[in-house]
């Protein structure tokens, strides 16, 4: 007996089409084991949920004259956050408090991601140190770090031809 045999909707029966049968979805789902696999060991959320430690997310952007750094530490105050420059990385530190609330009758309960990290982003040019500002906004912490001059003038534009 098959399995389409046993359900019926009414007088009518219907076939039973599995997930194997469709090569659409058995190429999705082959597909999303591929990248799982591949993407295994990147944590490429601020939270990782296997372990429950912060992990900032961050975005770099580059352009003639200054590289800028984004960092999300929402739930964070700037007295939590160390930022320092060395000689070609900027390293962001920082720690995130545990916050718990238990109440009683009507119980609802409350909890916050926490935990110290520490992100170094590695520059690819020379930065004027004594120009690099930080500032720390609704979570965001924002950090210029303006190139020197002589870095600005060894960049070089190349010209793209066609043929």
């Amino acid at each position: 007996m098959a399995l389409k045999d046993i359900i019926h909707f009414g007088d009518k029966s219907l076939p039973v089409k599995r997930d194997e049968d469709d090569p659409f979805s058995l190429l999705r789902r082959r597909m999303d084991d591929m990248f799982e696999g591949f993407l295994h060991g990147f944590d490429l959320r601020p939270l990782d949920s296997r372990s429950g430690i912060f992990r900032p997310s961050i975005d770099v952007v580059e352009t003639d004259k200054d590289i800028r750094i984004s960092a999300e530490l929402p739930g964070m105050e700037e007295k939590d956050i160390d930022v320092s420059l060395g000689k070609d990385s900027l390293t962001i530190k920082g720690e995130k408090k545990e916050e718990k609330e238990d109440k009683g009758k009507g119980y609802y309960r409350m909890e916050r991601s926490y935990g110290s990290f520490s992100r170094v982003i590695p520059l690819p040019t020379e930065i004027d140190q004594d120009k690099v500002k930080a500032t720390f906004k609704k979570g965001v912490l924002t950090v210029e770090l303006p190139k020197t001059e002589k870095a600005i003038k060894e960049t070089k534009k190349i010209d793209v031809k066609s043929y």
